[in-house]
């Protein structure tokens, strides 16, 4: 079990960690037909929208209720009313999700109150829209709570509730933030070769997989339907992916009765195994010969690449869940953990990092702490770092905004994690040293009565 080290500084030196508002956008960006709503101040959206265009590269739909000096003294429950009547008139959603910002949480502000008074007043005026809060504060937790916080807030509003009839081939795929626009779209592929029909929520891979829609639409295009969510209760399992989605599991299961089973990472020869035989028992159907061939040429790919790995030193900053799905994978390859810095205290799964300690912290920590490192892997705002300490950078989590393609990045499942072996040991054999003369002749330097003894290496 690894030590939780708290945060001592007073002030963040180099930013790590995105903020819960911008963890449940991003969920509500996985709804068909969704317009995610920041209830708070104009700067809060203008600061979060920027880094998911410059993520994703694509328009991202978000808009905010601005309240201003006025409406943050006497209470911004007109505002929100407001702007969800002008999101109503203007782009017809099917969903919009309220994410609750500092200023109004700092405020004390009744969000579920007005909500639930602005659903019965103007409901006339919302034929067709829901309304869904998540309560998200700035000042606490980071992405990976505010994603978890949206998808408990769907289903609690959403999902019909009590024990339904269930479909035997249905099942409710709960994926964690860090899961691609890739992982998903790759996990729906695998579930469909067992026959099996998965309903995914959120699912980033409909609405953020870079299409260009054929016309102008002015809310998020594909994703999860809102009538799916509405019929989750007709699964007849679940499958959660990692630990900040028990509790969305577990309401679901409260709600509907459905059960579930958590997977606390999809990366790994273990864990994929585990998963492909769940999947054969639900389906009753064998492994599909295509999985086993994916499964072999993984095995290929660790007796190829183990040869890079075995003996690295690793420094790691990421959200909780990533942070061990990426632990545990460097450690499978034989590596060390030598930094663990993480955003959060919050999720029990920081105990199971492989590492002797987690530091929550910020992007300083990982320069202090992962100095004498072989690698550095964080997301893009650690290059700096990288640059400083000569270490190469692997950028993952959120934001990756120097590089393209992040979303289309495979991290999981046999082909997965072999896309991730080819990916580390290039890095690794891209910056290999060449060794020296005097570390290829350790006794070179040996003292003599004549004088220091000349290295054989470099005699004429």
């Amino acid at each position: 079990m690894s030590r939780i080290l708290s945060q001592t500084k007073s002030a963040a030196v180099n930013p790590l960690k995105s903020s819960q508002p911008l963890g449940a956008a991003l969920a509500f960006l996985g709804v068909d037909g969704a317009m995610p709503l920041f209830h708070g101040s104009q700067g809060c959206t203008s600061f979060a929208l920027v880094l998911l265009v410059r993520h994703f590269k694509e328009a991202i739909p978000l808009q905010t209720t601005a309240m201003d000096e006025v409406t943050t003294i006497l209470g911004g429950a007109d505002n929100l009313e407001e702007a969800i009547l002008n999101i109503k008139a203007r782009t017809k959603p099917k969903l919009i999700g309220v994410c609750t910002t500092a200023l109004v949480e700092t405020r004390g502000e009744a969000s579920a109150g007005d909500v639930a008074d602005i659903r019965l007043k103007r409901s006339q005026d919302l034929p067709g829209t829901e309304i869904v809060l998540a309560n998200t504060p700035d000042f606490e937790g980071a992405i990976e709570e505010g994603w978890a916080k949206a998808v408990t807030a769907m289903i609690e509003r959403l999902t019909r509730p009590g024990e339904q009839v269930r479909q035997s081939k249905k099942i409710a795929i709960l994926p964690g933030w860090n899961l691609t626009v890739a992982d998903i779209e790759h996990l729906r592929d695998m579930i469909e070769t067992f026959g099996l029909a998965p309903v995914i929520l959120p699912d980033l891979s409909g609405s953020l997989d870079g299409t260009v829609p054929d016309r102008w639409v002015t809310t998020t295009y594909g994703g999860t339907n809102v009538e799916d969510i509405r019929e989750l209760g007709t699964a007849q399992y679940c499958i959660a992916i990692g630990e900040h989605m028990r509790c969305p599991a577990d309401v679901l299961q409260k709600v509907t009765g459905v059960p579930y089973v958590l997977f606390q990472s999809l990366t790994g020869l273990k864990s994929t195994d585990r998963f492909v035989s769940l999947l054969s028992a639900i389906s009753g159907e064998p492994v599909p010969a295509g999985v086993r061939r994916r499964r072999a040429q993984l095995q290929d790919a660790l007796l190829d690449g183990h040869f890079h790995f075995g003996g690295k030193k690793i420094a790691i900053a990421a959200e909780p869940d990533q942070l061990y799905q990426l632990a545990t994978f460097f450690i499978g390859m034989g590596c060390e953990i030598a930094a663990a810095v993480t955003t959060t205290d919050m999720s029990k799964i920081l105990e199971k990092v492989p590492a002797q300690s987690v530091q929550v912290g910020d992007l300083g920590d990982l320069e202090t702490l992962g100095a004498s490192a072989d690698l550095l892997v964080t997301h893009s705002h650690g290059r700096q770092a990288a640059e400083r300490l000569g270490i190469p950078l692997m950028r993952v989590g959120f934001p990756v905004f120097d590089r393209l393609g992040s979303q289309h990045k495979l991290t999981i499942l046999y082909q997965g994690t072999r896309d991730l072996v080819f990916e580390v040991a290039n890095i690794f054999q891209a910056n290999r040293q060449a060794p020296t003369p005097e570390a290829l002749y350790p006794l070179g330097k040996r003292e003599t009565p004549d004088g220091p003894r000349p290295s054989p290496l470099t005699r004429h």
